[in-house]
């Protein structure tokens, strides 16, 4: 019996070390590319922009938040990041939206509706793209659904009404990025 069966390690399994992560990672932080930004515009929890921005490093986005007064502070709370990330500050999210849109931007709102896309069928962003992401208890509000091109469904089994949105952004992210 081999010793993966037997309950032990692989041998072809090993721990990288941080020293080589570090080399097969980026030397700086990226700028911002503009091409893809999680925008959790109606924020309900400090603790979650500060999750949302560390995936935003992680797959090469920028992050789009209202400057509300806990904001900034939470940013920097939660940004455990040894550089500064990218932040878009936003103002009003609508008309934020609306600007971007103009710009060229795919809108896509990480929301259950009739006719969203799963999140295992949606494909890798192949043009600027933002994520938006709504209040956790009461979602995306009426008057930014019209301004979404498309929404994305994350599929649930379980009794929960959503996933928290740092976990619900970075599955989104993770697609959107290509990565899984």
């Amino acid at each position: 019996m081999s010793a993966a069966r037997a309950g032990g390690p692989s041998p072809a399994l090993r721990v990288v070390p941080r020293r080589e992560l570090r080399r097969k990672r980026r030397p700086r932080p990226h700028s911002c590319w503009n091409f893809l930004i999680a925008a959790p515009l109606w924020p309900l929890h400090g603790a979650n922009l500060g999750t949302l921005l560390r995936t935003c490093d992680a797959v090469g986005a920028c992050l789009a938040v209202p400057r509300l007064p806990w904001v900034p502070e939470a940013l920097r709370r939660g940004n455990t990041l040894r550089h500064r990330a990218c932040v878009h500050w936003t103002g009003d999210p609508c008309a934020w939206l609306l600007k971007r849109r103009a710009e060229g931007f795919r809108v896509l709102g990480v929301e259950v509706a009739e006719g969203a896309v799963r999140l295992a069928d949606l494909p890798p962003a192949r043009t600027p793209t933002i994520a938006v992401l709504g209040h956790e208890s009461r979602g995306i509000p009426d008057e930014a659904l019209d301004l979404l091109d498309a929404a994305v469904e994350i599929p649930m089994v379980g009794t929960g009404h959503s996933l928290n949105v740092a976990v619900a952004g970075s599955l989104v992210l993770y697609k959107l990025a290509g990565l899984v």
